[in-house]
């Protein structure tokens, strides 16, 4: 259920990202910084080390080299400020909103219409599967959203994980971004390269859906009965404000747990995401991304970028949630009021 693109916490996801994108082996030196369009691999062969790196053979850094290493989500805030400017903590965020209405549009009622669905059958015929259903209509729900809109899911992570390398030029959006992802199998017009190429702009479709549907799992599975608790404490009396708080007090909590829980798999998600080599990306499978991550950082390189995301999760959740619900009650009410008046005339 990461399809909360909270756009105010969209920063948040950017230093995440390069955390696990420097875990993963993408250097951030001045000169050594790769970008989606202007390299064939990024982690084959790739480890930063806490040496650093020459920029050229005989040459010395620009910098020294703790000045192209992360050490916190604080130092990344600092540095991406201090070397690519403020408005580089909004990279992406194009894609957030190109992303925004239709995977909201589509996971959120589609969640609705499963849950009551799946409710109205199990009080019926399996009562005691019913505190089960959220689970389902959320993993369901979050997997049809995830797939239909994941190419630019892709573009997203890479255009915040990438350093922008040359002054002056607007770095590329998501259209350009993704042609950059294919180009590398372009070469050739067959029909083998075209079936690659379309496969290229799911890579890491396995991570991110082994990430999004236990998030789905655990959030509904918590903010259901923690958002029936507070609403059962106002009864009949519930309004817009009541409803509003409910709501964002369940998502907040429910948003948080999730987004701790599944961290692993975000990581996992964020280094499929950024290979640029394309017979890499097309080979590695989710369960060997994290045997890696394990075997080059342990349980510390599980959890890379924890704070950020569980910062940004938890009050993302909770808003959308909330607005959702208000919009969804005040229709409502609004029906309800007509539909009195009709019966007075």
């Amino acid at each position: 259920m990461d399809l909360y693109r909270g756009e105010p916490f969209e920063q948040l996801t950017r230093l995440k990202t390069r955390l696990q994108a420097q875990a993963a082996g993408v250097p951030y030196d001045s000169l050594g910084s790769l970008g989606p369009l202007h390299a064939n691999t990024v982690l084959t062969g790739v480890k930063c080390t806490s040496s650093g790196t020459r920029a050229v053979l005989g040459a010395e850094p620009s910098c020294s080299p703790d000045c192209s290493r992360y050490k916190g989500t604080l130092d990344v805030f600092y540095k991406v400020i201090r070397q690519e400017g403020v408005t580089r903590l909004w990279r992406g965020t194009n894609a957030s909103l190109t992303l925004a209405i239709p995977s909201v549009g589509i996971y959120l009622p589609l969640y609705d219409i499963f849950r009551n669905c799946m409710e109205e059958y199990t009080l019926r015929n399996v009562p005691m599967a019913t505190p089960y259903v959220p689970l389902v209509a959320g993993s369901l729900a979050r997997s049809i959203s995830c797939v239909t809109c994941y190419p630019v899911e892709l573009a997203r992570t890479r255009m915040q994980a990438f350093k922008d390398t040359k002054n002056g030029v607007k770095p590329p959006g998501v259209w350009k971004t993704l042609v950059g992802v294919v180009s590398p199998v372009n070469s050739a017009n067959s029909y083998q390269n075209s079936t690659r190429t379309y496969r290229l702009l799911w890579t890491g479709l396995g991570a991110q859906l082994a990430r999004d549907v236990p998030f789905s799992a655990i959030c509904w599975s918590t903010l259901e009965p923690v958002r029936r608790k507070l609403l059962g404490l106002v009864g009949d009396e519930a309004s817009a404000t009541t409803v509003l708080g409910a709501n964002f007090s369940a998502g907040f909590i429910a948003g948080s747990l999730a987004a701790a829980a599944t961290c692993p798999l975000d990581v996992a998600r964020t280094r499929r995401q950024i290979e640029n080599d394309p017979e890499r990306a097309l080979r590695m499978t989710t369960r060997q991304t994290l045997i890696e991550i394990w075997r080059d950082g342990g349980a510390k390189g599980w959890f890379t970028g924890v704070g950020p995301r569980v910062a940004r999760a938890g009050p993302s959740v909770g808003i959308v949630v909330s607005f959702y619900e208000v919009v969804k009650y005040a229709l409502r009410h609004r029906h309800t009021a007509y539909a009195l008046a009709e019966q007075r005339c």
